[in-house]
């Protein structure tokens, strides 16, 4: 399989140097939206969709307020999946699946630009997302972006092992190399996404982290910023730190086997290739 690696959603978040390390509290900083592009015998694969051309189109009805003045997504067209899906030669059409690390409207406002694909996520995501119950539910979850009634693939968390995780394989229409491995705490529903390469694993954690310096074996750390953004959006902040203690272990022990990446850090971005495999 020959992944590819996009930025579908550039977002400039208010917070300076506690979040980048300089300048004002009103100083903005870029952060990516890291989406995979996997090409299978199955057809395309997206993991995770940034946001979408409709979101651009309309953002104040589709994103928020709140969103856009403390996220601030540029809004760029060119970044959206299904122009690079494009771009690259194919075709919106060839997209058939979509994995979705949680339905969070800076991960999922893509999926309208795909309306033929399926789209696999976790039942309690799903659930979470179509019966609203808090503040920050109504401001996470858009359920514009979802009104053209997707082909829903839904999945309970119970299955195999992966590396001493829980982990969903035989996915519906999916090879085998592509896994959930659910990763609670950020959402009820949150997952990561595993895919094995040639070279080993590449584990797509979503939101479970926020920035590479979290994943460091000793003296693991976080700006204040990212952290408190981290903090104030978990469902369940334990199990998510308590994940990120795990993801840690998993890096350490499984050097070389399993490489972890997640959707918001520029310097992760920067360092994979456009494609491998």
């Amino acid at each position: 399989m020959k992944i590819h690696h996009l930025n579908c959603a550039t977002q400039c978040i208010l917070g300076g140097r506690l979040v980048g390390g300089k300048g004002g509290l009103f100083h903005r900083v870029p952060i990516v939206s890291h989406c995979l592009l996997i090409e299978t015998e199955a057809g395309l694969v997206l993991v995770d969709t940034g946001l979408g051309l409709q979101d651009i189109a309309q953002p104040q009805q589709r994103l928020s307020s709140g969103f856009l003045f403390l996220a601030g997504p540029q809004l760029i067209p060119e970044e959206t999946a299904v122009y690079q899906v494009e771009q690259l030669g194919f075709s919106r059409h060839d997209v058939r699946h979509i994995i979705l690390t949680h339905l969070d409207l800076d991960h999922a406002g893509g999926i309208a630009d795909f309306p033929q694909a399926k789209v696999h996520l976790l039942d309690a995501e799903y659930l979470a997302a179509t019966q609203p119950k808090t503040r920050r539910d109504r401001y996470r979850y858009r359920p514009l972006q979802w009104q053209h009634e997707p082909d829903w693939v839904r999945y309970p968390v119970q299955g195999d092992r992966w590396f001493g995780f829980e982990c969903i394989q035989q996915l519906t229409g999916l090879p085998p190399e592509i896994l959930l491995v659910p990763l609670l705490g950020h959402t009820h529903g949150h997952t990561g996404v595993a895919i094995q390469t040639p070279t080993g694993w590449l584990l797509h954690a979503g939101d479970a982290y926020y920035f590479h310096a979290e994943m460091y074996p000793t003296r693991p750390h976080c700006p204040f910023g990212l952290a408190l953004v981290q903090r104030v959006g978990a469902v369940d902040n334990p199990t998510r730190l308590h994940n990120q203690e795990r993801l840690r272990q998993l890096k350490q022990q499984q050097a070389g086997t399993v490489e972890i990446i997640c959707a918001h850090d520029p310097t992760e971005l920067r360092g994979r290739g456009k494609e491998e495999g």
